[in-house]
């Protein structure tokens, strides 16, 4: 055994006729979180760091179709450990390369199945693995988080109306607003969603989610039998589906479940059980735990290409000042793509619409569209296009259409309404993925489960929505939007990158904020807008607005055109969960530095040191002496960086900061 992996392995004498236990403790490479690992009747584990109980002992089983229980009187067969130390080159990512360190555990045991236990500086994660070549089913898998005291929890319940039976909350769009409570005080009529974020002592954080989710149903939360636990449930597996009769005809419904959660041909690897462990706050808004745990990518994927798009859906093709009638049609288009190419942007999306929804069918075109009228005049402009689908005509189909549009010149899709996490849905991602890396088109999972580390093993997909964004502003005028704005980039964007189509030019207070459906406006000040494309995590970006209203805002509109939506660097600076937050993301010799309030103004001081040495300028864009009161009103100017690095900023009600920073 390696001793540089920090495994120790005790055997507990007990008395006769007994089980013996076997012990094992593994470290993170830095000492600091030990995890307790206890094979006995059942197998449970435990986690502290520096001394500071976070997870109680809490157990882990599987329970097959035909009764057979792994993890329930566990024989084990032998065990292996190692130590990495490497890095992963991440193309689309908030960084280059990432650092993967960490020791690993694997305990086999007889009856077809391992589990392995990873111990990270930032965290733990564990998996189960089936080694059998025979077909099989899983019933339900025991995943337990049994926390040492009443828990406070940051955490979003799945938002189906609070009436609606459990087990039928498993159908939902992944959009809801955070709520702070303990565990004790859960919404019970409701499931929660992961990532789920718990208080730990000290301060110290701990953040509960699913990776490498590929070919199983993903992970909700609620609480267990027992006080300051929570467990996890799973959507059982849907074995009849039906397209929606409804006005969405984007959606398929699970009209019938099996009293099982998936099923398997053999061997397979199932998805990392993670609990991130952070000491403050900032380092859950820089966390590379999901990326580094999910599958590598195979093969060339060079040709994907983040970047900006002119979006048609929010700003409901508004356009003012045309001679011509908006709307989906080949006039209003032109207009949106003559917009990205003067402003240097890389794509135009056609949003429902272009196709009858009705059908479900996405080689019907409606007559006033001419797509390749469409996409040739694009890319005369140096620009390219991205089309909306609905699930229920992407699906049904996924090869046919990726050829069909990848032939005429088509560069990705924006997929729409799965609305399920269950192992169908789950395994639709993997496959339309796939194939859609054989046409090298681009995919954006829009109402869908948060990301689980698919973007690293096919980086073609390059979004996910599974967030309570922008659009909700359109409709819904009781949820506080600025609040989430500062509690997401430390719970949601854990997971991965959110398509949350930040970009609004109409912004508002919070007293004069209302929700208007066709010129819909943002909570907050226009710098907290443009802070949104530094603190969101987005390769794919969105400019939700109407190319007229950019074109009235000029400074604004070329800030927003060249900031990058992939980093080499990101340095998390400051932040604390639904009150602030202030990161720096690098590209080449320039970095931006973005920071967000919460409804209170605030003073904040930047420490600047990542810098090095050098003397600096920065552009700014900071909100306006009257922004508190109109919340359109910034100021943009040069400054000198600090020789101290030390940067003093100020942010008004709802406001936002952000600087360009680049050597003399």
């Amino acid at each position: 055994m390696n001793k540089n992996i920090f495994i120790t392995l005790i055997m507990s004498v007990l008395p006769l006729g007994a089980m013996a236990q076997k012990q094992f403790t593994l470290k993170s490479p830095d000492g600091k979180i030990e995890t307790a690992i206890t094979v006995g009747k059942t197998v449970e584990y435990a986690v502290s760091h520096g001394g500071d109980r976070m997870l109680n002992p809490s157990q882990i089983s599987m329970t097959l179709d035909d009764g057979t229980v792994w993890g329930e009187n566990p024989k084990l067969a032998g065990s292996q450990t190692k130590t990495v130390n490497t890095t992963i080159d991440a193309p689309v990512y908030k960084r280059r390369q990432i650092k993967d360190q960490f020791n690993e555990l694997t305990l086999k045991f007889k009856g077809d199945y391992s589990l392995i236990f990873r111990a990270y500086d930032d965290g733990i994660a564990y998996r189960f693995i089936a080694t059998g070549k025979k077909p099989f089913i899983v019933r339900n898998e025991q995943v337990e988080f049994n926390f040492p005291a009443d828990a406070q929890l940051f955490v979003t319940y799945a938002n189906q109306p609070e009436d609606t039976p459990l087990d039928r909350q498993f159908e939902n769009s992944f959009e809801q607003p955070y709520f702070h409570v303990p565990i004790s005080e859960w919404n019970r009529k409701r499931y929660g969603q992961t990532p789920i974020v718990a208080e730990g002592t000290n301060g110290k954080k701990i953040c509960i989610t699913d990776a490498d989710l590929l070919n199983y149903p993903g992970m909700f939360m609620y609480p267990a039998d027992k006080a300051n636990a929570l467990k996890a449930v799973f959507a059982p597996y849907v074995s009849k589906e039906e397209q929606s009769t409804s006005d969405n005809a984007a959606h398929v419904n699970a009209v019938q479940r099996e009293n099982y959660i998936a099923k398997f041909d053999g061997a397979t690897a199932f998805p990392w059980r993670a609990a991130i462990i952070v000491e403050t706050d900032k380092q859950l808004a820089d966390n590379d735990m999901v990326y580094r745990l999910a599958s590598p990518s195979q093969g060339d994927f060079s040709w994907v290409k983040p970047g900006k798009v002119a979006w048609d859906w929010w700003n409901a093709w508004n356009l003012h000042g045309v001679d011509f009638k908006t709307g989906v049609n080949n006039e209003t288009y032109k207009y949106y793509i003559d917009f990205a190419s003067k402003s240097g942007m890389e794509y135009v999306i056609l949003d429902d619409g272009w196709s009858d929804g009705k059908k479900a069918d996405l080689l019907y075109v409606v007559p006033e569209i001419n797509m390749q009228e469409l996409i040739d005049y694009a890319k005369s402009k140096n620009v390219d296009i991205i089309l909306w689908a609905g699930y229920s005509g992407f699906y049904k189909d996924i090869e046919k259409v990726c050829k069909h549009y990848s032939a005429m010149g088509v560069k990705g899709f924006k997929v729409d309404f799965m609305d399920r996490d269950d192992q169908t849905v789950v395994n639709f991602h993997y496959r339309a993925a796939e194939i859609a890396a054989r046409y090298k088109l681009m995919l954006d999972f829009h109402g869908t489960y948060k990301p689980t580390g698919l973007q690293r093993t096919y980086p073609n997909v390059i979004n996910f929505e599974g967030v309570h964004g922008l659009e909700q502003m359109k409709w819904n005028a009781k949820d506080d939007q600025v609040t989430h704005d500062v509690t997401i980039p430390f719970i949601r964007q854990v997971a991965g990158p959110m398509d949350y189509t930040q970009g609004a030019m109409r912004n508002a207070t919070k007293s004069n904020f209302r929700a208007v459906y066709s010129e819909p406006m943002s909570q907050g000040t226009r710098c907290r807008q443009l802070a949104e494309y530094v603190i969101f995590e987005s390769p794919l970006s969105m400019l939700c607005d109407a190319p007229t209203n950019y074109e009235a805002e000029p400074e604004c509109t070329e800030y927003i055109a060249q900031v990058p939506t992939v980093w080499d660097n990101t340095v998390a600076l400051n932040g604390e969960i639904g009150k602030y937050v202030s990161i720096a993301r690098q590209t080449g010799d320039v970095w931006y530095v973005g920071s967000l309030t919460n409804w209170d103004a605030r003073e904040l001081e930047l420490d600047l040191s990542f810098l090095g040495e050098g003397n600096f300028t920065g552009e700014v864009f900071r909100d306006g002496v009257n922004a508190a009161s109109v919340a359109r009103d910034y100021k943009k100017e040069t400054i000198d960086i600090p020789a101290n690095r030390k940067l003093k900023i100020a942010m008004a009600p709802g406001g936002g900061y952000v600087v360009r920073i680049s050597k003399k």
